[in-house]
């Protein structure tokens, strides 16, 4: 059974019995119908750790979970499609520049703490915090609670706790740790000037020693989900050889939570394909469910429903989160199947910006790499088994100049599919998707350059190549349903375009040196990553992010008109700001608790 199908079940009476919509994010107690004394039995804690759960798909708005209809439900959204993919340069807000301003302030670098975004991702993550923290604290109440079940019960919670810490400590840096020892009362004065990564290290590796290898219910975290969190947290501490320790038991020997060996799948689009998914590849997902009986979309990627083509579409709204060109002409390839790893936008992937519909239009003939039309939606190749992309009838902006030709294509279902993996309770689509927080082609990558930093070359291109070799396997060239099914209308079963793609050849890495191995991984990570919210977080991480996504700026904007102006500004744009609300509201006696980032007083 799915956790998230249990969640569906549960969701309602957690929410009740252990949230209210108190003034501030962080100091939001264990309230209710039932008092933590009733809920401390075997039943109310899983209840209880249900709701940290179902705080991962970001849908939680005054204290309910199931009626979120707002903007909280894409400011909030876990696949960061404007934190991570937006702000890195992958995809431009989309729709028109009249549709929610604020995204386009944070694609240029031009926010101010006043944005609601930032308010909204804040308040929303630590709400999974909340969550996890009354879970602890209810738990320890529990006498009756066996010490295996107290131990699983602990386990779990405290990685839920460490990957929504994760995700603040990458957007805002600078946070509060509030954990289950401090009072409810003392919540919101806690300050943001110590570095929370040793506390997020230890409940992950309270994780790792103590969570089991599979689990019962699929999206439960396992041993090796947190095994590959922690050493992410690593890699993002430049701990190289301690995240070589990790990685090497996690690709070694690591299995999914249902007991599958961790393995690239062959089809690359098995990965955002509701039948397929919880596959070999899946280390840790967020479980989405469609027509749970909720009468909403709440669990179906509510945090993504505007991420659809627009206008004739079957999709009905909304033309958000449009690719960028630059990410389109990423995949071009040179005659040997390499891409161009620093000339990528001298080989521009030809358009049809400024082509009508009702006008002919042929497609790039050039090489590329497959993976361009398993990311990116474009004029007259199959738009997965809806029919060919038809260009400018499915784009917002009239000419397509606002944000560009293309359409979004890892969230959206099939149609042959529809009828069970779609979700149409709302003005805007939800989808049964699974959103892979982390999948197995991203461990291989974060290996990859784990290797490169240690100056292990060699192994750092056969990771490189296992992840390349999956994406020139052949069954990616055409478009066959998983199960083989009769092709609808419109539906190919021959190659889409001139897909040529090759890997790496023996020592290439060695003789491209540190630097140029390190280029090519973190080239991969866009390649294979697109889309997917890693963009932004890697680019700062790598410290690249002011020289690349000012070239961006500079590139995309004689293609676009939303992002001139953009600039990212080193120092200050790394982080988003603290937001203004939160730092109001921790305010006392005229002094606030929390300190504002660099660049933004």
């Amino acid at each position: 059974m799915k956790i998230q199908q249990y969640i569906a079940i549960l969701a309602v009476t957690a929410v009740s019995l252990t949230f209210d919509s108190c003034k501030n994010s962080l100091d939001i107690a264990a309230q209710g119908a039932l008092s933590d004394e009733t809920l401390a039995t075997e039943s109310g804690v899983d209840a209880l750790l249900t709701g940290a759960y179902a705080a991962l798909d970001g849908q939680y708005n005054n204290g309910s979970a199931l009626n979120l209809s707002g903007s909280d439900a894409w400011q909030a959204s876990p696949s960061n499609w404007v934190y991570g993919s937006i702000a890195g340069g992958d995809a431009h807000k989309g729709s028109d520049g009249s549709d929610q301003p604020a995204i386009d302030a944070i694609a240029k670098f031009t926010s101010d703490p006043s944005n609601g975004f930032f308010n909204g991702k804040w308040r929303t993550v630590y709400e999974g915090i909340n969550r996890t923290n009354s879970t602890l604290r209810v738990l320890a109440k529990a006498t009756s609670v066996s010490d295996a079940k107290r131990t699983s019960f602990t386990a779990q919670a405290r990685f839920l706790r460490a990957h929504y810490y994760f995700e603040l400590k990458k957007l805002f840096n600078n946070v509060p740790w509030i954990d289950e020892t401090i009072e409810t009362s003392a919540a919101s004065s806690q300050p943001n000037n110590v570095d929370i990564w040793p506390k997020i290290e230890a409940d992950l590796k309270y994780a790792v020693d103590n969570l089991p290898a599979t689990q019962s219910d699929i999206g439960r975290a396992n041993k090796w989900a947190a095994m590959t969190y922690l050493a992410k947290a690593y890699l993002y501490e430049h701990k190289y050889a301690d995240a070589k320790t990790l990685f090497d038991q996690v690709i070694s020997s690591g299995v999914t939570s249902n007991g599958l060996k961790y393995a690239l799948v062959n089809k690359f689009h098995d990965n955002f394909d509701a039948a397929t998914e919880n596959n070999s590849e899946s280390v840790f997902a967020i479980q989405m469910v469609a027509n749970d009986g909720t009468g909403t979309i709440a669990s179906a990627n509510q945090g993504d429903m505007l991420n659809f083509p627009y206008g004739n579409s079957p999709f009905r709204c909304c033309g958000f989160f449009q690719p960028s060109q630059d990410l389109a002409n990423s995949y071009r390839t040179d005659a040997t199947g390499l891409p161009y790893v620093d000339a990528y936008n001298s080989h521009p992937v030809k358009n049809d910006q400024g082509v009508a519909s009702n006008q002919a239009f042929t497609p790039d003939a050039d090489n590329l790499d497959p993976r361009i039309d398993w990311t990116i939606g474009r004029r007259g190749i199959p738009y997965l088994d809806w029919g060919n992309h038809p260009g400018a009838d499915w784009i917002r902006s009239p000419g397509q100049t606002y944000a560009g030709p293309y359409s979004p294509k890892k969230n959206i279902y099939m149609q042959a599919t529809q009828d069970q993996y779609a979700d149409n309770h709302s003005w805007a689509p939800g989808t049964a998707i699974n959103l892979n927080l982390i999948r197995y082609a991203d461990v291989l990558l974060m290996a990859a350059e784990v290797e490169a930093q240690l100056g292990n070359l060699d192994q750092a291109q056969t990771y490189v190549n296992l992840v390349r070799a999956r994406a020139a396997n052949p069954v990616n060239f055409v478009y066959k349903y998983a199960n083989d099914a009769t092709p609808l209308a419109g539906y190919s079963t021959t190659t889409a375009a001139n897909y040529k793609m090759a890997v790496y050849p023996a020592g290439k890495f060695t003789g491209l040196g540190k630097d140029g191995a390190l280029k090519a991984i973190y080239f991969e990570r866009k390649l294979e990553l697109a889309m997917e919210g890693h963009r932004f977080f890697d680019l700062v991480r790598w410290g690249t992010a002011e020289a690349t996504l000012n070239a961006f700026f500079t590139y995309e904007s004689t293609v676009t008109t939303d992002i001139r102006g953009g600039h990212f500004t080193s120092g200050k744009s790394d982080y988003f700001p603290i937001p203004q609300r939160q730092i109001d509201l921790s305010t006392s006696s005229g002094k606030s608790s929390l300190t504002q980032n660099p660049g933004y007083n």
